[in-house]
């Protein structure tokens, strides 16, 4: 299928809409379809920083999986979630969709997942470099024209795997560690203020004074001085796949259900079942020797090393 690279936003959006329900009413009505997810907590508006240490998780099978996974792909819009819960964290649904199809047949629905996938890469890019819109710009550009897209849910690609062994879950929890200039996010910072909404649960007052304090901070600190943002990674639920033949385990995150292809109820993979997470049973097998830093910003993870 071909895309224009001019296509507009909402265009792009409505064809993605568009596929992804055709997707999910293809599979829904393929014979001998199953399904095993797990629920996972809800987060609430206020809490979206807050460190996550454990995760109990709900299984669910049957018909109401199956019913719960598809319309996970469809779920795009903030007004889809309670109005406790926060827009800002992703919405989640590990497991797995086991889907018996002949090869032929396999065929068509992996070209309608590949399709779904590039309109989504396309639809990022139309955000993010065609727009020509300053990163600080891209909400009100995107909500300007979709009120309500929930972006990740949207990019976010749908995973698929064919004929392995196995298929096991459980979790992977990192930090993500990158340089900063102090001057670049000074400038960013005093945009915010300049231009400030409302984050919850402050007002939009009490949210501009608190990037007050912000700036000021900044600015107290070195121009030379080596700034870095350590930010933890949400913990996240991972699918590991196993080919017996080749030998070899791939990895996936499972943000939302993986779909897997198989011919045949003989070559019907076996599953396992997604744990509860508890942070103070993670063993670290390395961890390397790292240079201290103090804490700056909390809010931003912002760090100085100390030399």
């Amino acid at each position: 299928m071909r895309y224009d690279a001019k296509m507009s936003l909402t265009a792009c959006f409505e064809q993605l809409e568009n596929m992804l329900n055709t997707l999910c009413l293809t599979l829904s009505q393929t014979p001998g379809i199953q399904a095993q997810v797990y629920q996972l907590p809800d987060r609430l508006k206020g809490e979206e920083n807050e460190e996550i240490t454990a995760v109990s998780v709900i299984p669910v099978s049957g018909d109401t999986a199956t019913n719960m996974a598809l319309a996970h792909y469809q779920r795009l819009f903030i007004f889809d979630n309670d109005h406790n819960i926060s827009s800002k964290s992703a919405v989640r649904l590990p497991g797995v969709i086991l889907v018996p199809l002949p090869r032929a047949e396999q065929r068509q629905v992996k070209q309608q997942l590949d399709d779904i996938n590039t309109l989504k890469k396309q639809l990022a890019k139309i955000v993010t470099e065609t727009s020509g819109v300053d990163k600080t710009q891209r909400f009100e550009f995107v909500h300007n024209q979709i009120k309500g897209l929930i972006t990740l849910n949207a990019y976010r690609q749908i995973q698929s795997v064919t004929s392995p062994d196995t298929v096991r879950f459980g979790w992977a929890n990192k930090h993500i560690i990158q340089k900063v200039d102090r001057d670049e996010l000074l400038a960013q910072t005093e945009e915010r203020y300049q231009n400030p909404r409302a984050i919850a649960p402050h007002t939009r007052e009490a949210w501009q004074a608190f990037l007050a304090t912000e700036i000021a901070a900044l600015k107290q600190i070195p121009a030379d001085a080596v700034l870095k943002i350590k930010r933890p990674v949400k913990v996240q639920p991972i699918a590991r796949v196993w080919y017996s033949e080749a030998q070899k385990q791939v990895q996936y995150a499972n943000a939302s259900p993986i779909i897997v292809f198989y011919d045949g109820d003989e070559n019907r993979p076996v599953t396992g079942d997604l744990p509860d997470y508890d942070a103070g049973n993670i063993k670290v097998r390395h961890r390397p020797q790292a240079k201290k830093l103090i804490s700056v910003i909390p809010r931003l993870h912002l760090f100085m090393e100390i030399i």
